[in-house]
């Protein structure tokens, strides 16, 4: 009797000893999951959305439990590159980039052969076929906004081509696939207009992003204001010396606001007669432009939507779930060349844009996206 209970003892402090292990483990493994590290590459600080959309992804994966950290490439591709290595050396089990340009490839292969998942944040990353997700924004509609912004401002459907109006074209950089698309959005509707001899362009006129050598002498590297603003005073100067221009076709508000500062100090626009110009991304000096009558609109893309929807995503790749994203459609149809890296169509999850003029500025006031000081400034 007495061996018996001895034997007993042992088997119960062999099972709790079992059971305090298989806990032990299956709590680890839930917490090394709940906070396995989510790499966040942004392309740089310069045009202020993306430091908001990166603090806007770390905030989100930590409150889904991940540590999470973000880092910006300043324009430069290898910097990048090294930040996302850095990343994998940690042991991150995503990445979100939002890549500076193509140059990114080598370093998404490498997350590929460590089973890392990628996501292409905003930006396609171009000629890779080592990833599998992409999310951003209706770009094509993005443009298509700003066209009719200039259609709208101009209102060139009752313009006529014995007093035609007059425009020059901007496009954003040329090693962000997302410009191309904004680009043909925007000439979708203005070049029925250009084609009637209704609407004039004063310098370089790509017909479509397709004719790239002309798409080269529009766009502006690496978003960069001065590049804009310099490109303008030239066109003051040049081209634009004899006539006044109606319209800028610009990409977005960082752009947007160089251009028009370059007006300011042209003597045919100082007095405030300002042409259309458009934007993107409803950036605070932008919103107060047009509240003030300069900038005309901007295209309002609620960043913080597209952060949580990237993390969203992240989460339910990352657990072996179909992805489904509250406000996200699956890119299909004509749409599908958006996710098209080159070497292959990723798929592509989109949000919708808003178009933002003076008379619905609140649109981003409401939504969140000030701070309560610039809000005040808008109301």
């Amino acid at each position: 009797m007495k061996k018996l209970c001895v034997i007993l003892v042992i088997l119960l402090a062999v099972g709790s000893f079992a059971f305090a292990a298989g806990g032990q483990q299956g709590g680890g493994g839930g917490a090394a999951a709940s906070s396995a590290l989510i790499g966040i590459a942004m392309p740089e600080t310069h045009v202020l959305r993306w430091t908001k959309d990166g603090a806007s992804l770390k905030r989100f994966a930590e409150a889904r439990g991940y540590r999470a950290e973000d880092q910006y490439g300043n324009a430069d591709q290898n910097l990048q590159n090294t930040q996302i290595q850095n990343f994998l050396t940690q042991g991150a089990k995503a990445i979100i980039v939002g890549c500076v340009n193509d140059g990114v490839g080598a370093a998404v292969a490498d997350a590929a052969r460590d089973n890392v998942e990628v996501i292409a944040y905003d930006r396609i990353i171009p000629n890779s076929a080592d990833y599998d997700y992409f999310i951003t924004f209706n770009n094509f509609k993005v443009g298509e906004f700003q066209g009719q912004g200039i259609e709208t401002g101009l209102d060139l459907k009752s313009a006529t081509a014995a007093n035609p109006k007059y425009i020059t074209l901007f496009a954003g950089s040329p090693t962000d696939g997302n410009a191309f698309f904004f680009y043909d959005g925007a000439m979708s509707v203005l070049n029925p207009y250009i084609k009637s001899g209704v609407l004039k362009v004063v310098g370089p006129y790509p017909e479509t992003s397709a004719d790239r050598a002309n798409f080269q002498r529009i766009a502006t590297e690496n978003w960069q204001a001065p590049v804009a603003k310099t490109r303008m005073e030239n066109l003051l100067n040049n081209d634009a010396r004899n006539v006044t221009l109606d319209a800028v076709l610009a990409p977005n508000d960082t752009l947007a606001r160089a251009i028009i500062e370059a007006c300011l100090a042209d003597a045919k626009y100082a007095g405030g007669k300002l042409p259309v110009v458009t934007g993107q991304d409803a950036e605070f000096d932008s919103a107060l432009s047009i509240k003030n009558g300069q900038q005309y609109m901007t295209v309002f893309k609620d960043t913080a939507k597209l952060a949580e929807a990237a993390i969203i995503l992240a989460d339910q790749v990352l657990k072996g779930q179909a992805p489904n994203i509250p406000g996200a459609t699956l890119a299909s149809g004509d749409l599908l060349s958006i996710g098209d890296t080159g070497k292959k169509v990723v798929k592509a999850y989109l949000l919708e844009p808003i178009a933002v003029y003076k008379n619905n500025i609140n649109v981003p006031v409401d939504a969140g996206f000030f701070t309560d000081a610039e809000a005040a400034q808008l109301k």
